[in-house]
């Protein structure tokens, strides 16, 4: 009987060795074993390159933080940097044009480029929101400047602001507070929403805002990986959960949404901000009923060793009509031109 078991064991042994062998022999087939065909080396995915030599910045013109970027209609960057002067213009081809702001900004954060030309500014130091000509006269301030609050006069520490082409005025406001401030044309208060919470028409940090030609209002409520969508009133419509940590938003003439920031990430004890640093690097181009449209990631720089095509902190972002992207960050300290290959 035992001999009987033995001889059992050695045929099932020598059965798996064969086995494991053919495997082995199997796995083994090499590349020009294998049927071929010539694949397609075609780029259909929309792709940029950085243009290094963008832009020409001339002796003497500083960047610092550089939390915002917006194009006109001629294709003119305008870059909002934390250094001066805090407003620099460039022609598409990198040519300074001009700059302007010294002792009239505190701290540079997003900038807007209104219906008829004119050049808003959010500025987080003063607690202000201001609007100047192209050339940098000072024409309106919304804000008392210097004084943070919570009321018709006063904001804490604004981001960004959208412009109707009636000239109403909506503001993100901001780092202190949590809501969404409205001002008639002619810079009256109308009405405030939002306090601090996760719930709907509720923010945790106020970033950005960009209005349709609708005039929906859409809302980087970045600290809760969403954005917002409201109509002029304040009525909540619907959120876009879970695409991106929202940073800056610009909007074109046919209406696509330009979001940039991080992937979704989820609060670290340590954190004071959500997703600062962030784990990597966004652009995203939605419609208005929130559909993705485009993606592309950039690298993220070390800190002080950011190469070029690298971002570190991106911080906001605008495309012309060529379908170039202007990106601004505020670790890496400069704004840079993806060119569109295709």
């Amino acid at each position: 009987m035992h001999s009987h078991l033995q001889n059992r064991s050695a045929v099932l042994l020598l059965a798996l060795i064969a086995t494991a062998v053919a495997l082995t022999g199997a796995g083994a087939v090499g590349a020009a074993d294998l049927p071929t065909r010539e694949s397609p080396r075609v780029n259909v995915a929309t792709w940029y390159k950085v243009d290094p030599a963008w832009p020409r910045r001339p002796a003497g013109v500083e960047w610092g933080q550089t939390a915002g970027v917006a194009v006109d209609d001629k294709d003119q960057i305008w870059v909002h940097t934390r250094a001066n002067p805090p407003v620099q213009v460039y022609n598409a081809a990198g040519k300074y044009i001009r700059g302007w702001g010294e002792g009239l900004i505190g701290a540079a954060h997003y900038l807007k480029i209104g219906p008829r030309g004119n050049i808003w500014v959010a500025d987080v130091k003063d607690h202000v929101v201001r609007q100047f000509t192209t050339e940098g006269k000072l024409l309106k301030t919304l804000g008392t400047p210097g004084e943070a609050g919570d009321d018709e006069r006063h904001f804490n520490k604004p981001t960004d602001m959208a412009i109707t082409p009636d000239g109403q005025v909506f503001v993100s406001d901001g780092y202190g507070n949590s809501r969404v401030v409205h001002f008639d044309r002619n810079g009256k208060f109308v009405k405030a929403w939002g306090k601090s919470g996760t719930g709907p028409g509720q923010f945790n940090l106020v970033h950005a805002i960009v209005v349709d030609s609708n005039g929906r209002l859409y809302v980087a409520d970045r600290s809760n990986v969403r954005i917002q969508v409201f109509d002029q009133s304040g009525k909540f419509i619907r959120q876009w959960r879970n695409l991106l940590v929202p940073w800056g938003l610009s909007i074109t003439k046919d209406d696509e949404i330009w979001a940039c920031g991080s992937s979704p990430m989820a609060w670290e004890e340590a954190d004071g901000l959500l997703g600062c640093p962030p784990k990597d690097q966004v652009f995203m181009r939605l419609n208005t009923s929130g559909h993705v449209l485009q993606l592309w990631t950039v690298p993220k720089g070390e800190d002080g060793q950011e190469q070029p095509g690298e971002v570190n902190w991106l911080h906001g972002i605008d495309v012309d009509s060529q379908g170039n992207i202007y990106a601004v960050d505020i670790k890496g300290e400069k704004a840079q031109k993806f060119v569109r290959q295709n």
